[in-house]
């Protein structure tokens, strides 16, 4: 998968909630591998809040981004 394939992807935690969608990606400079996910949650129409999701959190990538956590978007 290209990092264009993830750019918008949809990001679901386990209790098969949406979080938000993949607005960036962090790379390691030296190792070329993906450390961190920037996932944009809309909190309302004007305002949206940026959640950090590390690799290790990710659980399968295919339709969506499945990750290994429950994220509690209430903080």
């Amino acid at each position: 998968m290209r990092i264009k394939g993830l750019l918008g992807m949809n990001v679901v935690d386990t209790s098969a909630k949406v979080i938000g969608e993949v607005e960036d990606v962090d790379f390691d400079q030296s190792t070329g591998k993906i450390q961190e996910l920037i996932v944009s949650h809309k909190k309302n129409i004007i305002s949206n809040k940026e959640i950090i999701i590390s690799y290790n959190d990710i659980e399968n990538l295919g339709d969506y981004v499945l990750l290994n956590i429950n994220v509690n978007l209430e903080k």
